[in-house]
């Protein structure tokens, strides 16, 4: 057996993934790049519209007056050794969704939300039903999908990076929170996703580059006013709450830049952060 896998007898032809002398012309992908990336140009006037949000979390309290209209809501369970993916109108059972939720409608508030509920009461949940979550809102397409969540278990480290991939080459957008302890957890380490940390300033559009990750971004994440359970508003502080902020100005960009690939978008995010010179 040859373990030359990258040889290619001429008699066979190219290898797979390959393009011929004539094919260059037939992908030629347009430019439209400015000479400089600004803010201006990456989401300035931008509200999100057109683009689709998916909120993977306890569920989203629908009729919260600082959410406004959910596109959908569905929950993943458990029952048995069968997952079960299923339509839902009991809203959020614990708050940290509709938490998410209400971040992102501030920031990008003509997007279109989705609630795909993977968290119960206690925000308990199991790596199972939330790897079963995300492989549904990749199949549906959401352009952005806000993970404030991560699991430890490295049982399932291989299934969640295999869909980390699928997304990015399906053209959706993972944004994961780092833990807030200092421990492994995943999928935000994954280099496919963009993975969000907190600072401590107030201004909501204010994000930083890391230039020492596997952490990619800074987002406003201490002492956040967030929206909760019964219409109301409570104070609290998390990489759970700076993840939305990334998430949102994300469907902001997108919301100018439809085209735009994740390799693309994170290239944006990078260059427009508060601390990148110009």
């Amino acid at each position: 057996m040859s373990l030359l896998a990258h040889e290619s007898d001429e008699e066979y032809g190219l290898p797979a993934w390959s393009l011929s002398a004539s094919a260059g012309d037939s992908i030629r992908i347009r430019g439209g790049w400015p000479e400089r990336v600004t803010r201006d140009w990456a989401f300035g006037d931008s509200t999100g519209a057109g683009v689709r949000v998916c909120v993977l979390d306890s569920g989203v309290e629908l009729d919260h007056p600082l959410i406004g209209t959910v596109e959908r809501s569905v929950a993943v369970s458990k029952d048995g050794d069968e997952i079960v993916i299923a339509d839902d109108d009991a809203g959020d059972l614990c708050g940290h969704g509709t938490a998410c939720a209400g971040i992102i409608r501030a920031i990008a508030p003509d997007c279109e939300l989705t609630s795909v509920r993977v968290l119960g009461a206690g925000y308990t949940g199991s790596a199972a039903v939330m790897l079963a979550g995300l492989e549904w809102a990749i199949e549906q397409g959401f352009d952005v999908v806000n993970m404030s969540l991560s699991t430890t278990k490295k049982q399932y480290v291989d299934r969640l990076h295999e869909l980390a991939d699928v997304a990015y080459f399906k053209r959706t957008i993972l944004v994961a929170s780092a833990h807030n302890m200092p421990i492994e957890s995943f999928p935000w380490r994954f280099a496919s996703v963009i993975s969000v940390g907190s600072h401590e300033l107030d201004d909501a559009l204010t994000f930083y580059a890391n230039p020492s990750p596997p952490v990619e971004f800074f987002a406003r994440g201490l002492n956040v006013d967030i929206a909760w359970l019964g219409g109301e508003t409570i104070n609290a502080t998390g990489n759970s709450f700076a993840t939305p902020h990334i998430a949102a100005i994300c469907a902001l960009i997108l919301g100018k830049h439809p085209e735009l690939t994740p390799f693309q978008l994170k290239s944006v995010l990078h260059l427009t952060a508060s601390n990148v010179d110009e």
